[in-house]
């Protein structure tokens, strides 16, 4: 395994090469380094190489972990995880974003839980783009009344959509589920102008998702290799 810092020049590169082809400006395009399961060791050597944004699954050991770096506060935490009723407080509490809203009743206790001295808590609503039983998020259908309901909350504020898409290896068939989300995207800045980040892309299909507007890519494994799914 190469060194971190080699893979995020090489991760920071292929953005670099995939917005310009494209015609966007690379800077418009932030990394998130996926860092589930992955020991602080890692994330000190990904911070020596200059990446201050990490995204966890794992509600208590993101939790450890932002803890565990509380002294640095150049650090941008974000939930990217199913997020269930009862784990709500402790990301409300923690966390900077939660990319993964997908019912009001989560949006709620998040507003209602984030403490008085933070700023609101970013939140991104996931939407099931590929309409797969076992992921969570919810149809295009069902979004203009979410989005109104949660831009209302006092505490959160909606700053756009998260999307995970069925794995597909053919890059015009990612780049089409991949249009659907930056044209609904699209619609939902014409209502919320706050609304400026489309989380979508991860390893394998970062260069469909920066064709198609992602402002947001959330790589793990070729920044800090194949993960251990013994700690959860």
């Amino acid at each position: 395994m190469k060194p971190i810092k080699d893979n995020l020049t090489e991760i920071r590169e292929r953005i670099t090469a995939a917005a310009q082809k494209c015609g966007r400006d690379p800077h418009t395009v932030t990394l998130l380094a996926v860092s589930k399961t992955k020991p602080v060791s890692a994330l000190e050597e990904a911070i020596a190489a200059g990446q201050n944004r990490f995204g966890e699954n794992y509600v208590q050991e993101g939790v450890e972990k932002i803890q565990y770096f509380s002294g640095n506060t150049s650090l941008e935490w974000h939930f990217i995880g199913p997020l269930q009723s009862n784990k709500s407080r402790l990301v409300a509490e923690h966390f900077d974003w939660c990319h993964t809203v997908d019912r009001l009743k989560i949006a709620q206790r998040l507003s209602d839980q984030r403490p008085a001295d933070k700023a609101p808590l970013n939140v991104l609503i996931q939407i099931n783009i590929s309409d797969e039983n076992s992921k969570s998020g919810i149809t295009l259908a069902e979004l203009p009344a979410l989005a109104e309901q949660v831009a209302a909350l006092p505490n959160v504020c909606l700053r756009g959509l998260m999307a995970i898409p069925a794995p597909e290896t053919d890059p015009e068939r990612q780049c089409a589920v991949f249009r659907q989300m930056e044209t609904t995207f699209r619609e939902l800045q014409v209502k919320y102008p706050q609304a400026d980040t489309l989380s979508m892309g991860m390893t394998d299909d970062m260069d469909a998702a920066i064709t198609c507007g992602s402002t947001m890519v959330r790589i793990g494994t070729a920044i800090f290799g194949a993960r251990n799914y013994s700690v959860s």
